[in-house]
């Protein structure tokens, strides 16, 4: 148990070193390469804060337990659209500009709705038995070359006039690669020490599945977000989000199912009732908001959400 307790804490201090570090590096690539912010929240960051997501769902599925993989991306992808828009939004309010009103917003909500259906009747409750088969992972694994596509087609996009802090091209590789690392190992930690302490404590491994691991390897998310938002390069914050959620389901759910069909037995409908309205709050703020802004209330909103259906999964675990 003390040991457990240790990893935890050295996983969220080299989880905040590591955000810092990224986040430094890749606003600097940013403008060395005019590439936009978002652009580079949507790919380099986004993949490298997705790593500990894919080592877990890919782990798992090849250690039988694919189970684990599909509650780690629901609850990723929860903690993301809710906690750390929340918290990003709190510090600093996300605006979103006329572009992603029209691509990621949409992408991300396209994932969730292609999870939806991939995962058959569980929206309407489900039924014993049913799972994400490997059909399901192979379409997804093909809306993730879409979206590569996509991503690639923005390459040359010029870069936003958002602050970031030009740096040696030694320095900017040494940041992001250090940063990167510190997350990943960092996150391994915390995920590691968090479980057993969870188990000790009794908790189910669904709930801690959707809880406890989604929520240490969704850490780089919110450190990196926080990170961002923090030093005024919204694009960054908000293109990593965006990103991580789209990878979460197309990417590392896509290559799960692929290796293994994923059974439902042991979630809820709620689970995907609260990532839909998630996404779909994320769409209606940016799209029909006005200023397509979220703002510090809505970002309370947000938080209290997520806070909320935590407490719900553990008084019904």
């Amino acid at each position: 148990m003390i040991l457990s307790v240790i990893s935890f804490v050295v996983g969220i201090v080299l989880v905040i070193l590591g955000a810092d570090w990224l986040t430094k590096g890749a606003s600097a690539l940013a403008r060395r390469f005019n590439m936009s912010e978002l652009l580079i929240g949507l790919t380099i960051v986004a993949i490298g804060t997705s790593l500990p997501e894919l080592v877990i769902s890919t782990g798992s599925a090849l250690k039988g337990s694919p189970g684990l993989a599909l509650g780690n991306v629901i609850g990723s992808n929860i903690f993301n659209g809710m906690l750390i828009l929340g918290v990003t939004a709190l510090l600093c309010p996300i605006k979103f500009n006329a572009k992603m009103l029209t691509r990621e917003i949409p992408f991300n909500l396209l994932a969730t709705v292609a999870l939806i259906l991939v995962s058959g009747s569980m929206l309407v409750g489900g039924a014993p038995g049913e799972m994400i088969t490997r059909y399901g992972g192979m379409i997804l694994l093909c809306f993730l070359a879409v979206f590569v596509r996509y991503t690639f087609s923005i390459t040359n996009e010029g870069g936003d006039d958002e602050r970031v802090e030009v740096l040696p091209m030694w320095k900017v590789v040494l940041f992001i690669a250090t940063g990167l690392a510190a997350l990943i190992f960092g996150g391994n930690l915390f995920v590691d020490g968090a479980t057993e302490i969870a188990r000790v404590l009794g908790l189910s491994e669904a709930v801690i599945g959707i809880t406890i691991v989604s929520a240490g390897s969704s850490l780089p998310e919110l450190a990196v977000s926080v990170s961002a938002a923090r030093k005024g390069n919204v694009g960054i914050a908000l293109g990593n989000v965006l990103g991580s959620n789209i990878l979460n389901i197309f990417f590392i759910l896509g290559v799960s199912a692929t290796i293994t069909p994923i059974s439902l037995d042991g979630f809820s409908f709620v689970d995907y009732y609260v990532l839909l309205a998630s996404s779909l709050l994320i769409y209606a703020v940016a799209r029909f908001g006005g200023k397509a802004v979220i703002n510090r209330f809505e970002g309370a909103l947000l938080v209290a959400g997520y806070v909320a259906y935590t407490t719900w999964l553990i008084m019904n675990a």
